[in-house]
Parts: C-alpha cells; sequence; structure tokens
C-alpha cells in the first residue's frame, strides 16, 4: 500500500476562480497584445497589454467611466456604453501603435448578440485587427447598439412604481434621447 500523496494547493488566483491559467498560457503563446475586457456592476473595463516576465505592461485602458468626460449620461454598462467603451479602447490602442489584438475575456464564455460582441465591434470599427467570426449573426444589431431598445421600452406605461428609468432621470438624461446622445459620442470618439 503506498503512502497518500499530501495534496498540492493551487494557486490563490485559481482558487477563487479569477484566473483560468490554461487560457491565460493559450492567449499569451498567440505573441500577441491582449485586449482584455471585463464587466463590473457599474461600467465595462478594458486594456491592452503585452506580456513580460516582470508582469503585463498595459499599452491603453479605458473604463466606461470615461465616457462621462465626452458627455455620456447614462449607464456605463449598457450595450451603447459597451460599443463605445471598445471604439475609444480601440482609438487609444491604435495612436499607441497597437494594430492588432487577441481578446482576453477572462473566466466569461460570451454570448451572441451580448454587451461584449457590442464592445467587441466597436472595437473592431475603430480599425483593430482582432480575429473573430464575420458572420453579422454574433454582433448585435445596430438598432441595439445604438440604443433604439431602450427608447422604445422608456415609451412602454410604466408600471405602479415607476422607477425604470430613476437613474437617468435623476442625472437629467432623458432615455428617449440616447440614440442622439450615442451618435454625437460617437462622432467625438471618431473625430
Amino acid at each position: 500500500m503506498k503512502p497518500a500523496r499530501p495534496k498540492t494547493v493551487q494557486y490563490r488566483r485559481r482558487r477563487t476562480l479569477k484566473t483560468n491559467y490554461s487560457k491565460r498560457l493559450n492567449l499569451l503563446l498567440s505573441g500577441k497584445p491582449r485586449l482584455i475586457v471585463r464587466s463590473t456592476n457599474t461600467q465595462i473595463l478594458a486594456q491592452v497589454a503585452t506580456f513580460s516576465p516582470q508582469g503585463d505592461v498595459i499599452a491603453a485602458a479605458v473604463a466606461g467611466k470615461d465616457l462621462r468626460q465626452l458627455g455620456w449620461n447614462y449607464s456605463c454598462k449598457n450595450m451603447p456604453a459597451a460599443y463605445l467603451t471598445g471604439l475609444l479602447i480601440g482609438k487609444k490602442a491604435m495612436k499607441k501603435g497597437v494594430n492588432e489584438c487577441i481578446l482576453d475575456t477572462g473566466n466569461v464564455t460570451p454570448l451572441h448578440k451580448s454587451r461584449l460582441y457590442a464592445f467587441l465591434k466597436g472595437v473592431v470599427d475603430a480599425g483593430l485587427d482582432i480575429p473573430h467570426n464575420d458572420e453579422k449573426e454574433i454582433f448585435p444589431s445596430d438598432e441595439r447598439i445604438s440604443g433604439k431598445h431602450i427608447v422604445a421600452f422608456a415609451q412602454l406605461p410604466q408600471g405602479k412604481s415607476g422607477l425604470q428609468h430613476a437613474q437617468y432621470l435623476k442625472s437629467k438624461a432623458l432615455p428617449e434621447k440616447i440614440t442622439e446622445q450615442f451618435l454625437l459620442i460617437k462622432k467625438k470618439i471618431n473625430g
């Protein structure tokens, strides 16, 4: 009978499900800079990072809250904000000389027509070369990206509470004007 082998303790980030090291290794082996995208409860975060043995070197970084400086008064985590954040990080990365990246979604599994693909469409529209499926079925429609679904929902009769758009109304941002605001911010980013 063999003696029991002591259990090996996994890395802390693997134990807490923050890092999938096999997926990270496959991304690093590509040799391309990684476009890291993460979603929080309040915004979309994006970074362009290149590997270095001393630690990742960040070439460009954008948070969804950066849209506020451009005049965005709406949520920084909805579909139009995800697209605009992608467009902004794409433009910043191009200015830093990064022309191609590989998408790093972390532990999130991308779903077709989701905010993650709206973000990716913004990056691709900015001119950054990212390997992806060119079929139109993965990206959300242009109507959803521009926020027309939010306008349609805002025009429905409010329920008993009437609080569906309380945050927008508190910041004096009318949900009916989100499409106009989206086009204005997109024009500012494209310069």
